[in-house]
């Protein structure tokens, strides 16, 4: 028996034992697989849902899409359409304007024809009558011609002869008066051109001649600084002498130094080197030598960053850094009292805007406003007119052809034949022109005008009087009733006289005398 259950446990219990396994792996498998099954449905269905919940947010978005474009086309189309109506409204009320236009043109053309028929007719009547009075007058002529010569017992021949004897007198005498015009408008135009060379040399050389153009104030922080300023046996102001240039003068002023000199770049630098001695206390020659020179760079240096300003404040490009230098230099350098760069830059922009007005290239305009002036720069010793300098100048530097020949022509040395000469010559003369630009109070400035009128108005006739041109020039209107085309020459030269006399003023004035006569008729 127990050989039996051996045999069994040996045998059959592992038979029964696979059998379980193969049984329970089965069913797991099985388990297992359902439950696969079971997640891919549902991942399945996961998926169903979700493309039909894209599927209906995008449909829905398609839709709103559709919606939108058709709202947009729908406001274009009402748009097009509102447009077109009005376009055609504003049409039909020109044609309707034209209409009522030509209307009125054939009735004025009507009634022209029928004045103009009714003139004719005038007219041959008025012919006619004209011819009567002429033969009736040739009658009168030949009567009054016989006349004369049975009571002046002169010939036509002798009568002619006398005639043209008194009409050569009167033409010598008013040759004579036309010569001697001629001759001191001459004397005053070169007298006027000698002034201008004798003005613009001197302003070359910068001699004394105001305080305000040659003279800088250094403050000093006491009065003791005076003694260190001059040093042992005066070897320190002569240092800084010799160095700058300047004339450094030491007086009774309370903690003041004077520096006197007629080159303003000189002058400037003696006020740096100065003003830097003084902070650092350190004041002997050496200090002297070098503080100087150091100051002489930081002023080349201030002088090109004067003239990149200047260039950068006019929107101009591409000049030669020796121009830039130049232009700076004009920071230091007046004329009657007023500054050279700023006088540029005001050129400058006065071109630039009647280049606008003209419809020419402004910036080509601006670029010769700002170097018209740059041959002041130059110093003393460099021979020719500032104009011909500078043209020459602009030329060396690779400026072009307008720009060289607007700037020699600015001062009418040579001929402009450039749009840009002409407003170069404008622009120059309303910066110096205008009122304060150069050394003149505004006070006196408006007397002389008014004291220009005032003269003109003493005079029997006149309407009106205005001073133009900052002074340059006098316009009178006259009474065509009490002053008659002749007069109007005597009136002028009169005036002239009266101005030589009774005032003081530079350059010329030039007396313009106008007499109008205007016939007003009303057409209805």
């Amino acid at each position: 028996m127990f050989e039996n259950i051996n045999v069994w446990m040996q045998v059959v219990l592992p038979s029964a034992m696979a059998g379980l396994f193969v049984l329970s792996g089965y069913y797991l498998r099985k388990y297992f697989a359902e439950k696969k099954i079971q997640s891919a449905e549902n991942k399945v269905r996961q998926l169903m849902e979700a493309t039909k919940r894209d599927i209906d947010t995008r449909r829905r978005e398609v839709e709103l899409e559709a919606k939108d474009l058709l709202y947009k086309l729908r406001q274009d189309f009402d748009k097009e359409t509102r447009d077109r109506r009005e376009e055609l409204t504003a049409l039909e009320k020109r044609l309707l304007q034209r209409e009522e236009n030509l209307d009125r043109r054939v009735d004025v053309l009507e009634k022209k024809e029928k004045d103009i028929a009714h003139r004719e007719s005038i007219i041959h009547s008025q012919e006619a009558s004209l011819k009567q009075k002429e033969q009736q007058l040739q009658a009168l002529l030949s009567e009054e011609k016989q006349r004369l010569q049975s009571i002046s017992s002169l010939s036509k021949e002798e009568a002619k002869k006398l005639l043209l004897s008194r009409m050569e007198e009167e033409v010598k005498q008013e040759k004579a008066v036309l010569i001697r015009r001629m001759e001191e408008e001459v004397k005053e135009t070169a007298e006027k051109k000698a002034r201008e060379i004798l003005s613009s040399a001197i302003q070359r050389c910068a001699t004394e001649h105001t305080v305000e153009s040659t003279v800088s104030v250094v403050s000093l922080p006491s009065d003791e600084m005076k003694g260190r300023i001059i040093g042992r046996e005066g070897r320190n102001i002569r240092a800084l002498e010799m160095a700058t240039g300047i004339d450094i003068i030491i007086d009774d002023t309370p903690e003041a130094v004077t520096l006197s000199g007629f080159d303003v770049v000189r002058r400037e630098v003696a006020r740096l080197a100065l003003e830097r001695l003084i902070a650092d206390g350190r004041i002997h020659p050496g200090r002297i030598e070098e503080v100087v020179e150091r100051a002489k760079k930081d002023m080349e240096e201030k002088i090109r960053e004067e003239g990149e300003r200047a260039v950068f404040d006019m929107g101009l490009h591409g000049l030669h850094l020796e121009v830039i230098k130049l232009l700076g230099k004009l920071k230091y350098r007046t004329s009657f009292g007023q500054n050279s760069l700023q006088h540029s830059k005001e050129v400058a922009y006065l071109m630039g805007v009647m280049a606008s007005e003209l419809g020419l290239d402004f910036k080509l305009a601006r670029r010769i406003g700002l170097l018209h002036d740059i041959g002041k720069a130059l110093d003393q010793q460099v021979e020719g007119t500032h104009a011909k300098l500078g043209a020459d100048l602009a030329k060396k530097f690779g400026e072009s052809n307008e720009v060289v020949l607007a700037i020699e022509a600015h001062h009418e040395e040579t001929q402009s034949n450039s749009i840009y000469g002409v407003l170069a010559i404008a622009a120059d003369a309303i910066s110096a022109a205008r009122p304060g630009a150069r050394r003149e109070t505004l006070e006196s400035y408006i007397k002389r005008l008014e004291k220009l009128e005032s003269i003109a108005n003493l005079f029997k006739g006149v309407d009106k009087a205005y001073a133009i041109q900052a002074g340059r020039e006098i316009r009178i209107i006259v009474q065509s009733d009490k002053v008659s085309d002749v007069d109007t020459v005597v009136l002028a030269r009169d005036i002239r006289k009266k101005i030589e006399e009774g005032m003081e003023y530079p350059g010329q004035i030039k007396v313009t005398v106008i007499r109008e006569t205007r016939a007003i008729e009303y057409a209805k």
